[in-house]
């Protein structure tokens, strides 16, 4: 239910044009990279950090023209300065400690004037999401933060609050140009239904391949879309429950995701000062 809305705002902020060169940082399984090549003859790199996930994305992605993928770290991008016009970051960020320092990273990499869509996890998240870690924060503590109970916490660093999120960004040196917040009206337990217990089925190879066609995001394009197919039919009961939900909640609200679009400027303040000494 998330996702789409993930999707569709990295869309908006990001332009792909043929000529572009972008990075997907952590492009994970290529999901991204997949949807971006559908649309686009640009140049995509996928960064990612795990060996096992750079393989699957391998899989799933590394055939298709103009797609390289890198094992790296964000906080040391094996890219030269100013390489990028476009920098996806789409739930990377509550995974690291210091995310301020990787911001850096993505602003040298890209060129004056590239963007960066982000995406993470909202600290204020729909109790109906992720019931179980929404009641322990609030009684205990103390998320659960592995295994298929994590739900929204899982294997995460911290959660975000709007204006968390937009200090980190500014202090990496970038011009905030966007900001939305979105996924309030959710299925119950649909974290844990579909990260805990949907993905591993998945990957495990025992869903029929109709079935797992349909649920494999790489392959959206091949899916007939039938109501027969399960897979379909649990897909349009939860559109059902997405259908009130804004690309744009109103501030306040809790949601599953905050987004944020930062603009590397295209002059340094100092290099803006001696532009403007010269002029007089």
């Amino acid at each position: 239910m998330a996702f789409k809305k993930r999707v569709q705002t990295i869309f908006e902020w990001v332009p792909v044009p043929d000529e572009a060169r972008i990075l997907d940082c952590a492009c994970g399984r290529g999901f991204y990279l997949n949807m971006v090549r559908y649309v686009s003859r640009c140049a995509l790199v996928g960064l990612e950090l795990d060996d096992e996930i750079i393989r699957k994305a391998q899989r799933n992605v590394g055939h298709l023209p103009g797609v390289t993928l890198t094992r790296g770290n964000i906080h040391a991008l094996p890219f030269p300065d100013g390489y990028f016009d476009g920098v996806i970051l789409s739930e990377i960020l509550e995974h690291i400690d210091d995310d301020v320092a990787g911001l850096r990273e993505v602003w040298r990499v890209l060129k004056p004037g590239g963007v960066v869509a982000i995406t993470v996890p909202h600290a204020n998240y729909p109790f109906l999401w992720d019931p179980i870690n929404w009641t322990l924060e609030r009684t205990v503590k103390r998320p659960i933060r592995r295994g298929p109970l994590a739900g929204i916490w899982a294997n995460h660093v911290r959660l975000y609050r709007r204006e968390g999120l937009r200090a980190a960004v500014e202090a990496a040196g970038f011009v905030v140009e966007a900001e939305r917040s979105f996924t309030h009206f959710s299925f119950p337990f649909i974290h844990n239904l579909v990260y805990g217990l949907g993905k591993p089925l998945l990957e495990s190879g025992l869903l029929p391949e109709k079935m797992a066609v349909a649920a494999d995001r790489t392959t959206f394009d091949q899916n007939r879309g039938s109501l027969l197919n399960p897979i379909n039919l649990g897909v349009a009961v939860l559109n059902l429950f997405d259908r009130p939900n804004k690309l744009d909640e109103p501030a306040g609200r809790s949601t599953v995701n905050l987004a944020i679009k930062g603009r590397k400027p295209a002059w340094r303040p100092d290099q803006r000062r001696a532009k403007m000494q010269r002029a007089l």
